[in-house]
Parts: structure tokens; C-alpha cells; sequence
């Protein structure tokens, strides 16, 4: 279903559709405009790359936001602000990473006006899906967030299917964004199937889905979609650019990073082909995984990245063929 079709099945009044099509852009979203794609404003800081067709530019390192889990204030604080000091301007959170929003709040509201929030709601139905929105924007302490998403649909009928029935929670998003409590709209997806359902249905404005060397290489796992969603006009947000597969059993590791659920990319020459692979693609930005150190590494290889060569895409080849990819087609 085309956006305006949606539009128009949710019975939204006519104020309301001239706001969801487009109005005028914030301060905030104005400040994001401004400079050259792939490069820096120094050599300290970010590249930013075009939001899909909104104006807005994001550098090409997000924030993982749920490394912040049960992380202290002040050492939250104090990330944020490295982060935003080093050109990051995407924020990534959800209600379900724990204490993650409520950090985050406090940390990000001297920055607000100049950063993208990204958020997300794993509800389906409508009434609880505006619901768990509300809450995030009081923990998140503004009054809305820049892309509000459905997050992680796995299954076409338990998840796409009911979040665009009648009631569902497209129609809460639809509404929410015509109030201007969220200015884009995404999904964030670990199926193909579900990715590539959801694209069929709306325009979004952009998706959040693993984009991994060892999924593409030995997984065939990711390039339908991304394929799928340049087609559509929607920005790629990549997740899972430095992971490295699924966990080994009792490898030594495991404890070291506690928040991936999976095998990261932590010698910095793989994680720095990991990375490139990744902004290689037709992607925004790569979210960081769910861990600080992590994402500092990101940040250190992401100022200077550069397109993959052939030999980097040998390199991978090999690297990947004696690994366990996090997601598989089929």
C-alpha cells in the first residue's frame, strides 16, 4: 500500500495529511543539512551521508543506544558528549533495552536540537503502540522523536500483517507523525521476508536491517532487501556492519561483551573491513553494536573509510567462508 492510499484508509483528517506529507523542517533537522557527502568537517570528525530524499544528513556512524544499559549517568554523559564532539549526529534507542531511554535522555537534551532520534516500539496494535511512544518521549525528555519504527518484524502475519490492520500500529504511527510527535517513519527487520512485505506496503522512510559481509557472502542474506529498499526511495540504516557470527559455544569472549548476542568484529583490521563492506553499500549510516568500546573502535576507523577494493573483497571472502553468518537466507 502506497503512503497515500494508507493515508487515506486510516481515515486521517485533512490538516492532519497535508502534515504527514511534509512541513516545515525544525531547527534541528535544518542543522543537519549542511555538508559534503563522505567527508568530515576535520579530521576529528564524521562523514556524513544523505537520509534517503529528506535533506537531512546523517554521519555515517550512529549511536547504538542500548550499550547504555545499566551504564552510570555520568559515564553516559560523558559518552554522549564524546560522540557528539566527534560528529555524531544519529541516535538509535528502544523501550526494550533496558534502562537505555532513561539514560539517554538526561545525556542527549543539551544536544536535542542538533541530533536525529531514532526510535522504535516492538507493539503491533495501534492503542499500544501510541502508548509505548508516549513513554519514550517523556524518558527521552523531548516532545518527538526524528524516526519512530516498527521493530524487529520477524513474521509477515504476526507482525506486518497485524501492524497494518485495522487498529494497528501503522495507523498510531500514521497519526503520530501528523501531530509531529515523529518526523520519518522505518522498520527495523532481522527477515528478509518480513523486510521485503513491509516495503510492498508502505513508503517508508527508511529501514533498519543487517547489512554483513558474512550474511551477503556466504549467508546470501540481506541484498534483496537493500536492493528492494533503494528501489523504493528509503534510506538503508546498517546494523550488524562488525559483527562477525554467531557465537562460538564457550568462547572465551562471551562474558567480555555481555550486550552482542553475537560474535563481534574486535581485531580492528577485520572490523575495519567489516565497516567498509558495510558503508560500501547503498547505507545512510552503520549503528554501532551494543557496546562502548565497540563503538569507539567504529569511530576511529569510520573518520577515514574508504570503497572496498578487490583485495578487500577477497580478504572478506575468505574470512567469511569459515564462518557461522549471524542471519541466513532460507
Amino acid at each position: 500500500m502506497r503512503r497515500r492510499d494508507f493515508l487515506k484508509s486510516a481515515a486521517i483528517p485533512p490538516t492532519a495529511l497535508a502534515m504527514a506529507q511534509g512541513g516545515a523542517k525544525d531547527e534541528g533537522e535544518a542543522s543537519l543539512d549542511a555538508g559534503p557527502a563522505e567527508k568530515a568537517a576535520n579530521g576529528a570528525k564524521l562523514p556524513t551521508r544523505a537520509y534517503g530524499r529528506t535533506g537531512i544528513r546523517l554521519s555515517i556512524i550512529g549511536f547504538g543506544g542500548y550499550m547504555l544499559n545499566s551504564m552510570e549517568q555520568a559515564q553516559v554523559n560523558r559518552l554522549v558528549g564524546e560522540a557528539v564532539e566527534r560528529g555524531v549526529n544519529y541516535f538509535d534507542v528502544a523501550p526494550t533495552y533496558g534502562d537505555a531511554e532513561q539514560r539517554l535522555g538526561p545525556a542527549l537534551q543539551p544536544y536535542r536540537k542538533n541530533v536525529f532520534l531514532a526510535c522504535k516500539t516492538t507493539q503491533r496494535k495501534g492503542k499500544e503502540a501510541a502508548a509505548e511512544l508516549t513513554g519514550s518521549l517523556k524518558r527521552l525528555r523531548t516532545d518527538h522523536v526524528d524516526l519512530y519504527q516498527l521493530h524487529a518484524i520477524t513474521d509477515v502475519k504476526k507482525d506486518v500483517d497485524t501492524a497494518f490492520a485495522k487498529g494497528g500500529a501503522m495507523e498510531a504511527f500514521i497519526k503520530a507523525k501528523a501531530s509531529g510527535q515523529v518526523r520519518h517513519l522505518g522498520f527495523s527487520a532481522h527477515s528478509e521476508e518480513a523486510a521485503l512485505a513491509a516495503l510492498d506496503r508502505y513508503d517508508f522512510d527508511s529501514i533498519l536491517f543487517p547489512v554483513n559481509f558474512a550474511c551477503y557472502y556466504k549467508g546470501n542474506f540481506g541484498p534483496r532487501v537493500v536492493a528492494k529498499a533503494q528501489a523504493k526511495g528509503a534510506a538503508t540504516l546498517a546494523i550488524k556492519a562488525m559483527a562477525r557470527q554467531k557465537w562460538p559455544e564457550n568462547h572465551p569472549d562471551r562474558k567480555k561483551y555481555g550486550n552482542c548476542w553475537y560474535q563481534p568484529l574486535t581485531d580492528p583490521e577485520e572490523a575495519a573491513l567489516g565497516l567498509r563492506f558495510a558503508l560500501s553499500q547503498p547505507v545512510t549510516a552503520a549503528v554501532s553494536p551494543a557496546e562502548a568500546c565497540l563503538f569507539q573502535l567504529g569511530l576511529r576507523l569510520a573518520t577515514d573509510v574508504r570503497r572496498m577494493t578487490a583485495e578487500d573483497e577477497e580478504k572478506l571472502r575468505r574470512l567469511a567462508a569459515g564462518l557461522t553468518p549471524v542471519f541466513s537466507r532460507g
